[in-house]
């Protein structure tokens, strides 16, 4: 992975260990449950840049005996894992802590420092949202945030910024409890605020779940790569017709393509040999995330035959 790609992950896990230290200071000597919320989301930010660090690593193994296309799937598990323990963890525990502070409220203390620890973690939580937007943007090629999202292959990309955004929501979500409920002597509003939070991360949670189960299970390749490997084989003067044109993305940069030719009837068996070898390096040259091809080439009288 560049080192590009790895700079939202690295900034949103330093960013988040630094602020859930703070939140939980500030927690303790105010009482807020929803400074409490905030840190545990902060806590679980932290862990999941983790696993998508892991997933990166465990992805790039080389192929062996037992997985001949190699690891890149891995990334996907790891991002699955990280979306769950974003629902059970960051959003039930938040969830948790709203209900009882509901329940049970309890005066709350000076907010100063709660307001000091919220300051602190806009301005990086902010910075780590900005990082990750713009490298999730350069790869937009045009599209709309949403589009992107929904045709992106690389979790680790929407996955900082979804958790980035969901941290600045929070943070303002937590800023109207402990404000509201100092201003209106209400304490049971900073724990409808921490509810209000842990909704928050299980919808960005649903999000995650949602996506990273369609790449899983296997994506096929985007209309564009498609129209790519259609335009060279088409373009082969050596090919008649093309049919049965399948991709799967093993990883967000790893595609296995499958395909049937008909060349021309005329072609010997070394020339369709070497035809098989000359499409294959083409499409890995139109395409270079392809990195598994597999032609099945026929000829007119190879069909007679059969």
């Amino acid at each position: 992975m560049a080192k590009e790609s790895k700079l939202p992950i690295y900034a949103s896990i330093a960013a988040n260990i630094a602020i859930a230290i703070l939140k939980f200071i500030a927690a303790a000597a105010s009482g807020s449950s929803a400074m409490v919320a905030e840190g545990v989301h902060s806590l679980v930010d932290s862990t999941d840049g983790g696993l998508l660090l892991i997933g990166h690593w465990q992805s790039r193994k080389p192929p062996d005996e037992t997985h001949p296309f190699g690891y890149s799937h891995e990334l996907y598990f790891w991002s699955l894992l990280v979306a769950v323990l974003f629902f059970v963890l960051g959003g039930g525990i938040s969830v948790y802590h709203g209900v009882l502070a509901i329940l049970h409220p309890e005066p709350l203390a000076d907010p100063t420092w709660n307001y000091v620890v919220l300051a602190g973690a806009t301005l990086f939580d902010g910075t780590s949202f900005v990082i990750a937007y713009r490298a999730f943007l350069r790869t937009a090629e045009g599209r709309g945030f949403w589009t992107h999202l929904h045709g992106s292959k690389d979790p680790s990309q929407f996955a900082v910024v979804l958790e980035d955004g969901a941290d600045l929501t929070g943070i303002a979500l937590a800023f109207l409890g402990v404000f509201l409920g100092h201003r209106l002597g209400m304490p049971v509003l900073d724990g409808v605020a921490s509810v209000c939070i842990g909704l928050v991360l299980m919808f960005v949670a649903v999000v995650l779940i949602r996506q990273t189960k369609g790449l899983l299970l296997g994506e096929s390749a985007s209309p564009d790569v498609l129209a790519r490997v259609h335009h060279v084989i088409n373009g082969d003067v050596e090919v008649r017709s093309a049919d049965r044109l399948l991709t799967m993305h093993l990883g967000p940069h790893d595609i296995l393509l499958t395909t049937s030719v008909q060349l021309v009837d005329s072609l010997s068996e070394p020339e369709v040999a070497r035809a098989i070898t000359r499409l294959e390096n083409s499409i890995r040259a139109a395409v270079p995330d392809i990195r598994h091809v597999c032609i099945d080439a026929r000829r007119d009288r190879d069909s007679a035959r059969s």
